[in-house]
């Protein structure tokens, strides 16, 4: 996410402008955009995925018939 100083609306480019939309649209679509993941995280999802690929792990259908959920 780019930051930049106030500038009054008749100062920007609409090249700005249109970067500020953006900007602006992407937050509200997803309020985490822009974030950094934590070091933890990260590993904890390449985990997940390593232990996909050796096919591990418990498949959605088991977890939905383990909570009763259809």
């Amino acid at each position: 996410m780019r930051k930049t100083a106030d500038k009054k609306l008749a100062d920007i480019t609409l090249s700005e402008l249109k970067e500020t939309f953006r900007e602006v649209i992407l937050e509200a679509m997803d309020p985490d955009y822009g974030l950094e993941l934590r070091d933890e995280v990260t590993e904890a999802l390449h985990e997940s995925l390593a232990q996909q690929t050796r096919g591990e792990g418990v498949s959605l259908e088991e977890t939905r018939m383990k909570l009763g959920v259809k």
